[in-house]
């Protein structure tokens, strides 16, 4: 696809989400061939409050999907600790699907909802 198209996505997703939006905060994804990141952005005030990243970690050899498994448990367990709960999850220009998938999967199972 073309970047203009994969923009054009993103903003579209994010602009239905913030539409209904009401107390929640924005569970945003960002990935790459190699690594994942996410972060809960609070909209109102436009800062970052949880973030978590692949890209720090020494190289080991997880697969990506245990990358995945590993980011989001890390994220969920930050979240818990300032108390967010309830988030949206914006998946930007990516499909719901592979360690997309994965990623919002775990996070249900440790505890955040969406």
């Amino acid at each position: 696809m073309k970047k203009n198209s994969l923009k054009k996505r993103a903003l579209r997703i994010r602009r239905k989400l913030k539409k209904v939006n009401t107390d929640r905060f924005r569970l945003s994804i960002s990935r790459s061939a190699k690594n994942i990141s996410a972060q809960i952005i609070d909209d109102k005030n436009n800062n970052t409050l949880v973030s978590a990243t692949s890209v720090s970690k020494k190289k080991s050899n997880k697969k990506k999907i245990e990358l995945s498994i590993f980011i989001a448990e890390t994220l969920a367990k930050k979240a818990l600790e300032k108390k967010i709960t309830k988030v949206y999850f914006d998946r930007g220009r990516h499909k719901f699907h592979g360690r997309i998938k994965v990623f919002a999967e775990t996070l249900r199972k440790n505890g955040l909802n969406f």
